[in-house]
């Protein structure tokens, strides 16, 4: 039986579920288990401060930019075909007052443009509530659930733009309500429609679809039920696929002529929804209109074969890439028997005897390990410190490079390259915050304290420099394991 009031069983479970202890908190003082169940709220997690209000505002604001840019491309297509007609050149800028002849003057710092400038200010607020949090267990749940429903900003200006609106408005106010709410809110915005093509889909049989001899894009339809609910071992087949393909037709993104709705949000177009009844993993769906989508994703969220993938999935993001089966089992009971009650899931998890006990054997994952190193120097990082880092490290905010996610296993970070990167990563933050810690001795018992062994003790201790005893801090196996 674990003692919840060990010392060294709190702070590993500071560390495991949530985003790594600021200074001050390596005694993991008080009772552990009341601090992270106190996180698991009704109205989910911190919503970060951002200047952008949501989805359809910044749908508004990415079509206006596009179609300036439009403009202005055209604008200098027909300045360079009227110049070669004229046989006119365009003479170089004279120079600065004082500055040599011959000398080219410096080109100005590009500001980003409309969807980077989002994105940019996106990063660095996720970045900054991660270390605003207390534990960091409901903000952990958010980037569990953002890494399991996806979307890409290497998909473009699009979902670059809506990116961060996606994770605010679909995924932080359902991560502790119903799956099913959280199924519908993330498969019925604008970015998941726009990175899976959904958009372009179109019912064989809808009036479009007979109009135009266009049909189904199954993108969006596969992956629900490969990556989002069933699991690729789930029991369906391709036919489900591609009933779901059809049932789904209509849910898409209002454009920029805003005939559906305000630009940017999500609509359902009758005149591209397949009409009649489908067949979906044996039962048939005849409602009108969305509210047939809207069931066929009900019944996919309370599907035993989504019960046992969630509880797995989590279970293997939490505690080990081969996770106790009675864990699992457990996750998987209490999913079935609350209806995929996100809330009671996450106590569960809390307070399963196998997330104390067992060994920390899970490597950090690039993100984590930033934002847990933030977290003990007590940094408070620009978009240059966060997004430089987690570029080389393999791991950029909401760019996996397909579907599936960024992998969750030891072996994908643990890559004698990956290790080697860590250790200049680690090294560069150790230079950066030297001049603000005191004693890298001190820190070790902080945000460590009964975790750190004599052997990362006496390495800090024998430092030759400050910033070498806090990049070997960083880099220790306590630090990099959770």
């Amino acid at each position: 039986m674990a003692d919840w009031s060990d010392p060294r069983l709190k702070m590993q479970a500071l560390q495991r579920l949530g985003l790594g202890p600021k200074p001050g908190q390596g005694g993991a003082s008080g009772d552990v288990r009341e601090r992270l169940l106190a996180e698991i709220r009704s109205d989910g997690a911190q919503q970060p401060r951002v200047s952008f209000s949501g989805a359809a505002p910044i749908g508004r604001a990415l079509y206006a930019f596009e179609d300036e840019e439009r403009a202005a491309r055209e604008s200098r297509r027909v300045a360079g075909q009227q110049g070669m007609e004229q046989g006119v050149q365009v003479a170089a800028a004279p120079p600065m007052p004082g500055q040599p002849q011959g000398q080219m003057q410096a080109p100005a710092q590009p500001v980003p443009q409309f969807p980077q400038a989002v994105y940019r200010e996106e990063v660095v607020a996720r970045v900054q509530g991660a270390l605003e949090a207390e534990a960091g267990f409901a903000e952990r749940l958010v980037q569990f659930w953002s890494n399991h429903f996806c979307v890409s900003v290497a998909k473009g200006n699009f979902v670059r733009a809506m990116a961060g609106a996606f994770e605010r408005e679909a995924i932080r106010p359902n991560i502790f309500g119903r799956f099913e709410d959280l199924l519908i809110a993330v498969e019925s915005h604008p970015a998941m429609l726009n990175f899976l093509d959904n958009q372009l889909s179109i019912g064989p049989d809808s009036r479009a679809g007979k109009r135009r001899g266009r049909g189904l894009n199954e993108n969006l339809a596969r992956e629900i039920m490969e990556l989002h609910t069933l699991g690729v071992s789930g029991g369906y087949t391709q036919a489900d696929v591609t009933s779901l393909a059809r049932i789904i037709t209509g849910w898409t993104v209002v454009g920029r002529d805003a005939r559906l709705g305000f630009p940017g949000s999500f609509a359902f177009n009758p005149g591209l929804h397949d009409p009649g009844g489908q067949r979906l993993l044996g039962k048939v769906y005849r409602q009108e209109g969305k509210e047939k989508g809207m069931a066929a994703l009900a019944d996919l969220a309370r599907h035993p074969s989504t019960a046992s993938f969630i509880a797995r999935k989590l279970a293997r993001h939490f505690v080990a890439d081969e996770p106790p089966q009675s864990l699992v089992g457990e996750l998987t009971r209490v999913f079935r028997e609350t209806g995929g009650d996100l809330a009671a899931l996450s106590r569960a998890l809390v307070s399963s005897e196998a997330v104390w006990i067992t060994s920390a054997t899970k490597l950090r994952t690039p993100q984590e390990f930033l934002v847990a190193a933030f977290r003990a120097l007590g940094r408070k990082p620009d978009y240059g410190q966060v997004a430089g880092p987690l570029g080389v490290m393999g791991q950029p905010l909401w760019q996996p490079s397909g579907p599936d996610g960024y992998p969750d296993t030891n072996a994908a970070w643990a890559t004698p390259e990956g290790i080697k990167t860590r250790i200049d990563v680690a090294a560069q933050l150790g230079r950066q915050a030297a001049g603000s810690v005191a004693d890298p001795r001190a820190l070790v018992e902080e945000v460590l304290g009964p975790l750190a062994s004599p052997q990362t003790r006496q390495a800090v201790a024998r430092a030759e420099s400050k910033p070498q005893a806090l990049a070997l801090l960083l880099m220790s196996p306590e630090f990099q394991r959770r």
